[in-house]
């Protein structure tokens, strides 16, 4: 059965480690996250890793984790944690309304 826009909507938070830095990979993340109609974000941290947030149907959400699994081409991604997904009906959860690079 395919999925429709009415489906329930999900977050999905994680990390992602390799060369994800200096290759485009947040704005690779950021065209992929937009043509699916997410929300989030993503941003490069000190360490070296990138962290990224999608919020959306769950459907979307689950495209693109599988995204940041592979990266754009430059990019080699050695591990990815987190990204489980989550109801947004968490106690506290504010919802973004757009996708951005931190």
């Amino acid at each position: 059965m395919e999925e429709t826009s009415t489906e329930r909507h999900v977050i999905a938070h994680g990390f992602v480690r390799g060369r994800v830095q200096d290759v485009w990979f947040r704005e690779s993340t950021r065209k992929c996250a937009v043509q699916l109609g997410l929300a989030g974000f993503v941003r490069n941290l000190p360490d070296g890793r990138v962290e990224a947030q999608f919020v959306g149907p769950i459907a979307a959400v689950k495209q693109a984790c599988s995204f940041v699994e592979q990266g754009p081409t430059l990019a080699r991604v050695d591990e990815v944690e987190g990204f489980e997904i989550e109801d947004l009906s968490r106690e506290g959860e504010t919802t973004p309304s757009e996708f951005l690079i931190r």
